[in-house]
């Protein structure tokens, strides 16, 4: 039968068509069907996708760049399981996430800075704040052949107050004995934006050095005394990493990918220790944290904790206006504090103690 069919086919094209073009215009026929073939092959897998993405519900968040590496990984991971929610995560910096969130703009904000009374009753409802990652805020620094360097407080608090101005002073070389040190200026990079990585940093100064916290105090956004501003970590790194003679303080993971060198911190009980997630984990263990969560754990006591180490919240209201949304949202967070912690250390973060999962989740069931 199909043979029959090709044969009429050949000889209707042959009765209309020369000799000569009847190779081209079965190729023609051929091609045509193809393309009508593949077409609709085409429109209905668009039309598979559309619909796929049309049934998932989409979260927003915005906020801390200290949080993003956790998020990339733990949308994408979290996905895998559901496949109704589809996450969108904008770093922008804690401060502008606190105000996406009170304006309503978002359904989370993220911070590491723990929303103040004043900031929490301006908000449209009551805001809870879940723990989701501890990790380090380490300095870094761009020095021929990126030696190994110590920092006490005092220096530190000289360096950003800007009484201490080159790489040679003699309060940096007395920390660091052998090392040839250039007698560079030295450049001081600090954020631009609103950031719960600079409050972090400030807590800490603000708590070792009175000069600090009697002329700049701490916030998320701080008069500073010197220095050149970068908008979030990615930009602090990058411009550390542009300008020989630079210093300047990032969250941890973001100084590992630019392969920048980071400082070991004279702590609280006086030795000197580097940024890890063990290190964050010996901080944190020593915090007093309150039911809110909204707790402080730099220049922590023990040997072994690391002084500039801190927490970073998701932010979202205790009455939900979308229920599905809601349920959906609660879903993901409790996942984030449990399971999610075990990827933690991959990305340079401490994993929160087991009691404090646990009780993220119990503030997170009081979501209506």
């Amino acid at each position: 039968m199909d043979k029959q069919r090709e044969s009429v086919a050949k000889e209707t094209v042959a009765a209309t068509h020369p000799l000569s073009d009847r190779p081209n215009i079965m190729n023609k026929i051929f091609t045509k069907s193809l393309v009508a073939a593949i077409g609709l092959t085409f429109a209905l897998g668009c039309s598979q996708k559309q619909e796929v993405a049309q049934a998932q519900t989409l979260i927003n968040g915005a906020g801390s760049t200290f949080d993003n590496p956790a998020f990339m990984m733990w949308k994408e991971a979290y996905g895998k399981n559901d496949k109704e929610v589809q996450f969108n995560y904008q770093s922008v910096g804690s401060g502008a996430g606190i105000k996406q969130l009170v304006s309503q703009t978002v359904d989370f904000g993220a911070s590491d800075a723990p929303m103040t009374d004043e900031a929490m009753k301006a908000a449209p409802g009551k805001i809870l704040h879940i723990p989701v990652v501890a990790g380090a805020v380490v300095i870094t620094y761009n020095l021929p052949g990126n030696p190994k360097l110590k920092f006490d407080d005092a220096t530190l608090a000289g360096i950003y107050l800007g009484t201490i101005t080159k790489w040679n002073d003699p309060k940096i070389a007395a920390l660091n004995e052998g090392l040839k040190l250039p007698g560079d200026d030295i450049i001081v990079v600090h954020r631009a934006d609103g950031s719960g990585t600079t409050f972090i940093f400030t807590d800490y100064l603000s708590a070792v050095s009175k000069a600090w916290s009697t002329k700049v105090g701490k916030s998320t956004s701080v008069s500073w005394p010197v220095g050149i501003g970068g908008k979030g970590n990615e930009q602090v790194a990058a411009s550390v990493k542009q300008n020989p003679g630079a210093i300047g303080y990032v969250e941890l993971a973001y100084a590992e990918q630019n392969k920048l060198p980071v400082a070991d911190l004279k702590n609280a009980a006086g030795k000197f220790v580097g940024p890890s997630p063990d290190s964050v984990s010996k901080a944190m263990a020593t915090a007093n944290i309150p039911e809110d969560f909204r707790f402080s754990m730099v220049n922590a006591p023990g040997e072994g904790a690391y002084p500039i180490a801190g927490a970073s919240w998701v932010l979202l209201y205790e009455k939900q206006s979308d229920a599905k949304k809601g349920k959906m949202l609660v879903n993901f967070l409790k996942w984030c504090v449990t399971e999610g912690q075990k990827t933690s250390p991959k990305l340079a973060y401490a994993p929160l103690p087991d009691e404090v999962q646990q009780r993220a989740v119990k503030l997170l069931e009081t979501v209506k």
